[in-house]
């Protein structure tokens, strides 16, 4: 094909090279190459020029110094349109470099692995290839540069077709300093830990990657624009990285709800349901099936639960599909769906399924972000659990009974994901009365009562903070609870102790608060 005379290739991941080689020189493309990728080329039959012969400087260092030379950046640099760097080439004997295909030393494998030296980690900071790559990709308008093997057959189509687009050159370039910005970023938080002598919680620059998914309807109201970023390199099971299966575009408020959903259900290692509205639980349950913790979820508030988003943290059968589909639900989250269910399930059109593969125990690390005008506030993201309630302080007259315990270590998990000043009434395995985000802890405590929709007597209270005073338990008392679990560390602790003591009641202090503003 006219217009291609030379390509540059150096990799480290060999995915697809071979052929991406064979698509160039098929088009009459002569191939440069470095080391080993020069070595697999060879191996699989074609005719490779090495670097170092088309220099005419050998490779030198250790390998460090091969491609930084003036006829590989002269070639990548040089402008075809202006006739000054078109003699300038010409006078330095610098042939032009058509297409570039490039990958980085694996510099974030190596570190991941934990007997990873500093030497080792140093040696896999590239240079030449980032070098090769920015300096393509500023020329992209002469100058093809492919960094990620996911491309190579888009960019063969368009060269052997004559079809290769500015759009698609610029596009091309974009990920170039996409990617070398990770890498970079990569690099410098490796060694911030270094200079620091260990890990570094909050980085004095701190670089967040995100990769755009979808561009949204509009966000959390029609008047605002919105779209979804996934962060890079997560692993954990997640909305985030989840499949959507069926049903319109997930909007701004249904990410928000599905995901305070699953991190809920992942709470529990029995099978549970968690529904959400307007990023609150209403209504929380175990059930030895799917279906029968959904009955028991949205037994809690039938009300709210009409139009929730809904997340189980086992697969979604048959029988539990039913359930659902006898009311309106915005979305379901779960780690995947039987083939019934999902048939069931798809009779509603508009009902988003999201697919989140197997589960596992929340242990990762991580930040919980939250914006403000100009700048971030960052913390841990909140992984606190409790020990056997058993080993925590009673301070009251009355111990729990060991239903009580039960319930009180459900409601606790609960409150943990309810917007503060939080408040639940819960008997094990099933919420009874939610109070989420009161100004007084006593208005969460009477909205807990009036959202009841199940007996309340006899069941537990969980209280997300201490009660600085004792109306929010003469008001649980009379709404018939029983035992109540809170942090405790209040400078009236003695009189809210006092007032279970009064009200006959039990009182379990945890000495951790679980605030979600």
């Amino acid at each position: 094909m006219a217009g291609i005379r030379r390509a540059l290739i150096s990799v480290s991941d060999k995915t697809g090279i071979v052929e991406m080689a064979r698509g160039l020189e098929s088009i009459g493309a002569e191939i440069l190459s470095t080391g080993g990728t020069a070595k697999v080329l060879r191996d699989a039959g074609m005719r490779v020029t090495e670097v170092s012969s088309y220099t005419g400087s050998p490779e030198i260092l250790d390998g460090r110094v091969k491609t930084l030379h003036p006829k590989i950046h002269g070639g990548l640099l040089g402008r075809r349109s202006v006739p000054a760097h078109v003699e300038q080439m010409r006078q330095h004997a610098i042939d032009p470099i058509d297409v570039v295909v490039v990958n980085l030393y694996p510099f974030e494998a190596t570190i991941a692995n934990p007997q990873c030296r500093f030497e080792d980690a140093i040696e896999n900071i590239d240079i030449g290839g980032p070098s090769m790559l920015r300096s393509a990709a500023k020329n992209h308008e002469d100058v093809v540069v492919v960094v990620d093997p996911a491309d190579y057959g888009r960019v063969l189509d368009a060269l052997k077709t004559d079809s290769m687009t500015l759009a698609l050159r610029r596009e091309l370039a974009l990920k170039v300093f996409q990617h070398t910005a990770h890498y970079d970023t990569v690099i410098a938080s490796y060694l911030e830990k270094q200079v620091q002598g260990g890990a570094v919680k909050f980085p004095k620059v701190l670089s967040l990657q995100f990769e755009r998914g979808e561009i949204l309807r509009y966000g959390e109201n029609p008047h605002q624009e919105g779209a979804f970023y996934r962060e890079l390199g997560s692993q954990e099971p997640s909305v985030s990285c989840g499949k959507i299966l069926h049903g319109k575009a997930m909007s701004y408020n249904n990410f928000l709800d599905a995901n305070a959903a699953l991190e809920l259900a992942k709470e529990f290692d029995d099978c549970a349901v968690a529904i959400i509205k307007h990023n609150n639980p209403c209504g929380v349950a175990l059930g030895a099936t799917p279906a029968e913790a959904y009955v028991k979820a949205r037994e809690t508030d039938p009300v709210s639960a009409f139009g929730g988003v809904i997340a189980f943290n086992r697969p979604v059968d048959l029988a539990a599909a039913k359930e659902v589909t006898s009311t309106f639900v915005e979305v379901i989250v779960a780690p995947t769906f039987t083939e019934e269910a999902l048939v069931e399930l798809k009779r509603k059109k508009d009902l988003r399924l999201v697919e989140v593969g197997p589960l596992t125990k929340v242990t990762q690390d991580g930040y919980d972000l939250k914006k403000l005008v100009g700048g971030i506030i960052i913390q841990d993201r909140d992984l606190g659990r409790l020990p056997d309630l058993r080993t925590l302080r009673v301070p009251t007259m009355r111990k729990p009974t060991d239903d009580e315990y039960a319930a009180c270590a459900f409601a606790w998990i609960v409150c943990k994901h309810v917007k503060s000043n939080a408040i639940v009434y819960a008997r094990a395995g099933q919420t009874v009365g939610i109070g989420a985000g009161q100004m007084s802890r006593v208005d969460s405590v009477k909205l807990a009562t009036m959202k009841a929709q199940l007996p309340v007597k006899g069941c537990v209270m969980a209280s997300d903070a201490f009660f600085p005073f004792r109306d929010g338990i003469d008001v649980a008392a009379q709404a018939g609870i029983t035992t109540v679990i809170q942090p405790g560390g209040s400078i009236r602790d003695a009189e809210v102790i006092k007032a279970a003591d009064e009200h006959g009641m039990a009182m379990i202090f945890t000495g951790m608060r679980h605030f979600r503003h």
